[in-house]
């Protein structure tokens, strides 16, 4: 399908004012504290925005669409029960020690509580994650070009093969993030995510609308889907319409405590836009006034995926007959097509020899099914900005932790500012170039929310409990928390290459040590992992803590909580006051969950 003229126009319209603000904010960028942290000084509502888009990204808005086609209402879950808690919880307990102890990084506060082995062990694991997180960005960006089929015809004139439009996506999306982020640095990805967060809104909205009006509403979209689509904990117990296949301890432990307080709590892609803030009370606020957007963003993104998967199947030819199979079978559901390997064009198939749906594709089919001329140039060019948020808010936050955790502490310490503005450039460039290598492995998943669940059940699920620990227990010490980590990581992969989801096989979805166990779903798979990771980690933490010396309380105030003086009254009028707006949107929160229940 090609893009008329004024489609093209909004996306370079947006484009120049990307490449615009970053070129604006270069002869701002004087040191690397203006590089990094954006000089401290962005406003609250700013840094609050920037909070919530940085995890807007691409496998935010398409991976929580897919996961809408794959598991229904109960996706609700990773918002209401798996980060709005998290977020009222770092904003009124833990700012206080990330700002107050002027860390430049969450791995640089963890030198500052425990010691520099453990900085080193988190800074490694934090930027591969943020490499596989960027990874997960550009493979959606590169997909939804593909599938748009808009390169098609230049391609076919110019004689190049048409699978290299997937390459192309990926290259061309890198540069435009690496121009805008290597020119402005922090600064440059905030106020660009503030753009981002109100595009996503304008191009979605419009497209939620025409698909509920196209459905009938609420009711017409219960009546088009199995029931256990349109609930988010009734049928839970049952493991016939349980389609997360998470039991509630599962779900509650795994996501509920472990994902979503180590995401929100540790994760320095977004701990440092409240970093970057003005002051220590702008600093509390900012994941609060994120969790007020946080809370209906589900309408916004998984219910594009629901009515994705309700609407009559629309995929030609409907029936197929498979090579290994010998039977006729759909070619997809809904407007989810059958996940295809592109070396034989054949539909990929699970161990049961059932075709696998490609679930990503549920938004981008969504938005060529319903938008006409214009309307699509909007909804894609909000595509594109989800894209661009998540991927720069890893590559910030890659390249702080490199030149600060990584360079400055083992490579060249004490090199100068200038030197370490020097080289958080050159990071965004290597770091950009890593996450094309990890967008070529995201091809391996059909829904890339299940790969990213996994990512931060290695990385973030033990760190959490090393923070827990640290924070609030101050026998905690460097070694425990070094080899609670270690352990807890360990823990991870053990788990996963023990078990494996079921209808897949042995690979990198897991069993690549043996099967001892299978979970009815890879989301179940991720949960369980996360929950053994965890607690590995905190009991070993425990342990060696209190086989080895406690730590000189002296060096803990401001780290811990019961050495620190409480934060300081405020001028703020009682409504903008942070625990007003925590337990504000806990109780919005409560209540939406009981009615979607």
């Amino acid at each position: 399908m090609g893009l008329s003229s004024i489609d093209w126009v909004i996306m370079a319209v947006y484009f120049a004012f990307v490449l615009g603000i970053g070129a604006a904010l270069k002869r701002y960028m004087k040191t690397s504290t203006d590089f990094f942290l954006a000089g401290r000084s962005i406003p609250a509502w700013v840094c609050g925005l920037a909070f919530i888009s940085a995890n807007l990204g691409a496998q935010e808005v398409i991976g929580m669409g897919a996961s809408g086609a794959k598991y229904g209402l109960a996706t609700s879950h990773f918002y209401w029960i798996g980060a709005i808690p998290a977020m009222v919880f770092v904003g009124i307990f833990m700012m206080p020690f990330y700002y107050g102890s002027r860390a430049r990084s969450v791995p640089e506060y963890l030198r500052l509580r425990f010691d520099e082995k453990t900085r080193g062990l988190n800074a490694i694991s934090f930027a591969l994650m943020t490499v596989f997180s960027s990874g997960i960005s550009m493979y959606a960006m590169a997909k939804l070009i593909q599938i748009l089929h808009v390169l098609d015809g230049p391609f076919r004139h110019l004689g190049i093969p048409q699978t290299w439009i997937f390459h192309t996506g990926i290259v061309v999306s890198a540069l435009v993030v690496l121009s805008y982020i290597y020119l402005g640095g922090l600064t440059s990805a905030i106020y660009n995510e503030v753009l981002q967060f109100f595009l996503i809104v304008a191009g979605f909205a419009p497209l939620v609308w025409l698909g509920m009006k196209n459905v009938g509403g609420w009711s017409g979209l219960k009546a088009s889907l199995d029931p256990s689509y349109t609930h988010s904990w009734v049928g839970m117990a049952d493991p016939h319409t349980n389609r997360l296949g998470v039991e509630w301890f599962g779900l509650t432990m795994g996501l509920g405590f472990v994902l979503s307080f180590g995401y929100w709590c540790t994760d320095f892609l977004v701990i440092q836009r409240a970093m970057a803030a003005d002051s220590m009370v702008s600093a509390r606020r900012t994941p609060l006034i994120a969790a007020v957007p946080k809370i209906l963003l589900p309408f916004l993104v998984i219910l594009p995926g629901l009515i994705a998967i309700a609407l009559p199947t629309q995929v030609a030819p409907p029936l197929a007959t498979y090579q290994n199979t010998g039977r006729a079978v759909p070619l997809g559901r809904g407007l989810v097509p059958v996940k295809v390997d592109p070396t034989n064009n054949q539909p990929i198939l699970d161990q049961h020899g059932n075709p696998q749906l490609d679930y990503d594709l549920a938004v981008p089919n969504l938005l060529l099914h319903y938008f006409p001329t214009g309307l699509l140039g909007l909804g894609l060019t909000a595509l594109l900005a989800s894209f661009m948020s998540g991927m720069a808010g890893n590559v910030t936050a890659f390249n702080t932790v490199w030149t600060h955790d990584i360079y400055e502490a083992y490579i060249r310490p004490n090199a100068g500012d200038s030197h370490y503005l020097m080289v958080g450039r050159l990071a965004t460039v290597f770091g950009i170039a890593l996450s094309i290598g990890a967008a070529y492995l995201t091809t391996r998943f059909n829904n890339i929310m299940d790969m990213l669940q996994l990512v931060f059940a290695f990385v973030n699920a033990p760190l959490f409990a090393t923070f827990l620990l640290g924070m609030f227990w101050k026998r905690t010490t460097g070694h425990g928390a070094f080899f609670g980590l270690l352990s807890g990581t360990i823990a991870a992969a053990v788990h996963h290459g023990l078990t494996m989801p079921q209808g897949s096989v042995a690979s990198i979805k897991g069993g690549w040590l043996a099967v001892v166990h299978i979970y009815p779903s890879e989301m179940a798979q991720n949960f369980w992992t996360a929950i053994f990771a965890w607690v590995i980690c905190f009991v070993v933490t425990i342990l060696v803590s209190l086989m080895t010396r406690a730590p000189d309380e002296s060096h803990l105030v401001g780290l811990v909580y019961s050495l620190t003086k409480r934060v300081q009254k405020d001028d703020l009028p009682w409504y903008q006051k942070p625990v007003f707006l925590g337990g504000a949107v806990l109780v919005a929160t409560v209540l939406l969950n009981v009615i979607f229940r």
